[in-house]
């Protein structure tokens, strides 16, 4: 199947299945992370180990999540991608490798992460406007601390940006063909 008959969804869904089996194959287990009580997920699996530190994998999120209170308070329509994306999996961030280098792709751990993420993406929008520069979405981030990959909402595209600053760099024309690109 080519990318043009798999939607954003199946993509992301076979990228993260993919992290998981790679995940497996070098270490024998899922990834772990620090267990908080306070910000459970539903990535989280099995028991705490020792050191408090708990299994996660990616999971389907089963609400209905969308970016309306963004585009309400911002008077602008998010580009359906975006809406995608976000609203597939609760995970922790992914690590991955594309031509520009190492990044971890962001999701929501939680439904409050995903508000939280929400928020951010509100004050990313406003700054870009306050700039005058043309909206982007953020959805990775690299190596470096200023560099951030983002999805041009006016047509999808992805580009690195540093903060604050137009996109300087094209890297695909969209969600697919970046995320089917990337390596681990």
């Amino acid at each position: 199947m080519n990318n043009k008959e798999q939607s954003l969804g199946e993509i992301i869904s076979q990228f993260s299945d993919k992290f998981i089996a790679k995940q497996l194959q070098q270490t024998g287990k899922l990834p772990s992370v620090e267990h908080d009580d306070d910000w459970p997920s539903p990535c989280e699996t099995g028991a705490l180990d020792a050191d408090g530190f708990i299994s996660w994998q990616p999971v389907k999120i089963d609400e209905t999540f969308d970016f309306k209170n963004v585009e309400q308070a911002l008077s602008l329509t998010i580009h359906p991608d975006v809406h995608q994306y976000f609203s597939q999996i609760y995970s922790e961030a992914i690590a991955a490798t594309c031509s520009e280098g190492n990044l971890e792709l962001l999701f929501a751990w939680n439904k409050a992460d995903y508000e939280r993420l929400q928020q951010n993406i509100i004050g990313h929008l406003m700054m870009k406007q306050k700039l005058k520069q043309k909206e982007t979405i953020f959805f990775a981030v690299t190596d470096e601390d200023d560099i951030n990959l983002v999805i041009k909402n006016d047509n999808g595209e992805v580009w690195v940006e540093p903060v604050g600053c137009e996109p300087s760099k094209f890297i695909a024309n969209n969600l697919i063909e970046f995320i089917e690109n990337l390596e681990f």
